[in-house]
């Protein structure tokens, strides 16, 4: 074998390592950014429903759908007091009494 040929053999792996690297650090960040957006939402929502007092169908089918994403990407379980709090909330507005 040549040099030249030599140095392709040994740059070629080095050059796909570094590719790796960037696109694996690359993901990375964009995994870290999607939590941190789903926590944001998961936080918005408990807090837009949970000052009703209550959460319908559709935003508990929405807030279930977030987090279960959330928890693909890895989540630690921070959320989970949040989660557990939201589906404690009833599905509908609590009736006022005459009176009240």
């Amino acid at each position: 074998m040549t040099l030249y040929q030599w140095l392709c053999l040994f740059s070629v792996p080095t050059i796909l390592v570094a590719v790796f690297k960037i696109l694996f650090s690359q993901i990375k960040a964009i995994k870290r950014g999607l939590q941190a957006l789903l926590r944001a939402q998961l936080i918005e929502d408990y807090n837009k429903w949970s000052e009703k007092g209550y959460a319908p169908i559709y935003a508990r089918q929405n807030f279930e759908n977030c987090w279960y994403q959330y928890h693909a990407l890895g989540a630690n379980g921070v959320m989970d007091d949040i989660h557990a709090k939201f589906l404690e909330l009833p599905t509908e507005p609590r009736e006022e009494k005459a009176g009240e």
